[in-house]
């Protein structure tokens, strides 16, 4: 995959491993789950509105367009989400990409 960002400094913290999509991706320690999805993706979701794809907006929590969910249908804001080791996210909100993450 190729990231929007491209980390220049910091990379001496510890690896974290993640799924977008059900596809592997590594984050270091501390970032942002927005951070980490743009570090190894070029955008965040698919806006339900149908004008393209959405890298967050506001990046402090106060907008709706880093919205992402868990593969177990939790509701995450990615700027303000903390990556943790093992995420499972999900762009679509909906349940087939749920159950299809699941096989």
């Amino acid at each position: 995959m190729t990231g929007r960002f491209i980390r220049l400094a910091e990379t001496g913290r510890p690896t974290v491993h993640f799924t977008i999509d059900g596809r592997p991706a590594q984050a270091l320690a501390g970032d942002t789950l927005l951070v980490a999805m743009l570090g190894a993706v070029r955008s965040v979701r698919t806006s339900e509105f149908g004008d393209g794809r959405r890298a967050g907006f506001c990046l402090m929590g106060a907008c709706q367009d880093c919205w992402v969910w868990t593969a177990d249908g939790q509701r995450l804001r990615a700027c303000s989400t903390p990556i943790a080791e093992g995420m499972q996210i999900v762009t679509e909100n909906t349940e087939a990409a749920w159950l299809k993450l699941a096989s």
